[in-house]
């Protein structure tokens, strides 16, 4: 491949997810709220896309870092989306939110933590031991 063609080839469409990735998992940028907005406006379009990792992701950032109960909503269903396509994270992250005392969904919560833990999650396990 040329110079030149490299140059003008369309950027990966992976690309915005990888960085999001990064920065999110970054200790020195991660904690950081404008990283987190940046983080989640690159996630959207491959969350909207049907992109499991860019759903679990962006649904994990808006149910833990989001003030209002739209964004939670819309945060809660992209981790289902997740978890149903069988993401770990989002499995170990819906169990965790349902098995809040405020939540009081245990029946939920030990459905996706089973999962989660079938998959190797060790934390789920343990919070399957806590219901």
């Amino acid at each position: 491949m040329s110079r030149l063609s490299a140059a003008t080839s369309p950027v990966s469409p992976r690309l915005p997810i990888r960085v999001a990735l990064w920065l999110l998992d970054s200790p020195r940028f991660g904690e950081a709220p404008s990283v987190k907005r940046f983080a989640g406006q690159l996630l959207k379009q491959p969350a909207r896309q049907g992109v499991v990792l860019a759903q679990s992701r962006l649904g994990q950032l808006l149910c833990r870092d989001c003030g209002n109960a739209r964004d939670r909503r819309i945060g809660l269903e992209l981790l289902r989306q997740a978890a149903r396509s069988g993401d770990r994270r989002a499995q170990l992250e819906l169990g965790r939110l349902y098995s809040q005392p405020r939540s009081n969904e245990a029946l939920q919560a030990r459905h996706w933590l089973e999962l989660a833990a079938a998959q190797g999650s060790a934390e789920a396990r343990q919070l399957l031991g806590g219901l």
